[in-house]
């Protein structure tokens, strides 16, 4: 654009000859500036975030406690069941050591027939007590 059509005078010669225009504020001023910090609020608050934390916490610590209780149920069934079936399991070794005992005597009285004064069966410790083989084994030298 042109300086004639802007200042509306046509043809001037100089700066000079410019009329003084100056910029000032709209009517009413300008919008005052704001300056200060302000940050959104876009999240929970700090008790917020502390009772969520807490209620988390809360529900782990329950759920925790009842694993626990289902973990000691299953462990005293398991202890129970093992009670119950104990005394069989006690009747067959009872049977199997009785039919093991009657072997090892045998075998014991037909190789020490030929020792004078030997009792087959009798303990030769001498203690006064009965105490069953601690290997589960009558017979160490028969595998």
């Amino acid at each position: 654009m042109t300086e004639a059509v802007v200042r509306g005078k046509a043809g001037m010669a100089s700066v000079k000859d410019m009329p003084i225009v100056q910029d000032g504020p709209p009517p009413g001023g300008f919008a005052p500036v704001r300056f200060a910090r302000r940050i959104p609020n876009t999240g929970p608050s700090a008790t917020a975030i502390f009772l969520a934390a807490f209620g988390a916490f809360s529900y782990g610590m329950y759920q925790v406690g009842q694993g626990n209780k289902n973990r000691r149920a299953i462990k005293e069934e398991k202890y129970a069941a093992r009670r119950a079936i104990l005394p069989l399991l006690q009747a067959e070794e009872d049977e199997r050591f009785v039919k093991e005992w009657q072997k090892y005597l045998e075998e014991e009285g037909r190789i020490m027939k030929d020792v004078p004064g030997w009792k087959v069966g009798e303990n030769v410790y001498h203690s006064g007590r009965w105490m069953p083989p601690s290997t589960g084994e009558l017979r160490p030298d028969v595998w």
